[in-house]
């Protein structure tokens, strides 16, 4: 499909206004970082205990959150998945977890609900040891992924390419991880599988850009290399706009009726791919342009400390 034929967007001429736009997200979610001391983590990674239940009968959620508030535990995050009489019970790490906390969850609520009998569905724990290793491996493995790609989109078009690549993905992370701070959202384990699912969407997005910008350069050799980028993702607006808004919908639908389990998991994605779509075009695509301006102005100085003609900028 095809509805955007000829188009002729100066995204390039914004690419300034965008960078400041970029820079004022980024300044806002480090800073509110900074302000929070870190990412909230969840205990995935600080170590805790999570605890799924099934009830007879519905329980109103106000009346758990009450009963195992009475126990003295802080930041527990209680909430439905499936229907109401699922219950999904995390807490931080306490001086008595494992075993002694649950048992103490669930003598708790056999009290405050003596005629809805329960049964215990799973019962996971983190120890803060296991939860410290776990935030290693995971920040080695993406650093790992990210040296990879640089690899990759090097060997596959220049260097130049995978920085811009490189950049728009800390860019679309930074932002995503920036919002969670602000609204104090948990990152766990499948938020940073969202985070990852962020990273290829944009990825697949900038590739199909660049892929255009190296046919477009072998084509439009007469155009200045701004011209070219503008023209490759003008071409390309069809196919972001399609690709960005169906996805959009499907994480919209998961957001609204996917359950409370997943919400964080796909509000997460939402950002990803609004963010994702925004990077490809103002931020991966300007920055290979900037690189090969500079590229330009440093072997016009050098031809003209030889004497040469310098040649007029592409």
């Amino acid at each position: 499909m095809q509805f955007l034929v000829n188009s002729n967007f100066n995204f390039i001429g914004k690419r300034k206004i965008a960078r400041i736009f970029s820079i004022a997200l980024i300044l806002i979610g480090v800073g509110s970082l900074i302000i929070q001391g870190g990412p909230k983590l969840g205990i995935d990674f600080t170590g805790g205990t999570s605890l799924r239940l099934r009830f007879e009968k519905g329980v109103p959620i106000g009346d758990v959150r009450s009963a195992i508030a009475s126990l003295g535990i802080g930041n527990a995050e209680i909430k439905n998945f499936g229907d109401s009489a699922d219950i999904l019970i995390r807490v931080q790490e306490q001086e008595t977890s494992g075993a002694g906390i649950t048992d103490a969850i669930k003598a708790e609520l056999s009290k405050v609900f003596p005629d809805n009998p329960y049964v215990e569905r799973s019962k996971d724990s983190v120890g803060p040891k296991i939860g410290a290793e776990l935030r290693t491996k995971t920040i080695t493995s993406i650093l790992i992924a990210l040296v990879g790609m640089l690899i990759y989109i090097t060997w596959r078009f220049e260097f130049k390419f995978a920085v811009g690549a490189i950049v728009a993905l800390f860019h679309d992370v930074i932002i995503t991880l920036g919002v969670f701070s602000i609204l104090q959202l948990e990152i766990s384990l499948p938020i940073i599988a969202a985070f990852l699912t962020i990273v290829g969407y944009s990825l697949n997005d900038t590739i199909v850009v660049f892929d255009r910008i190296r046919e477009n350069l072998k084509v439009l050799r007469r155009e200045t290399y701004e011209s070219i980028v503008n023209t490759s993702l003008n071409q390309s607006l069809t196919r972001t706009i399609i690709t960005s808004l169906t996805t959009l919908i499907v994480v919209l639908i998961l957001y609204f009726f996917g359950g409370s389990v997943i919400h964080n998991f796909a509000f997460a994605l939402i950002i990803g791919v609004i963010i994702g779509t925004y990077s490809s075009i103002f931020v991966a695509s300007p920055i290979v342009i900037d690189w090969e301006l500079r590229s330009q102005e440093k072997k016009s100085k050098a031809l003209g400390k030889l004497g040469r003609p310098i040649p007029k900028r592409a």
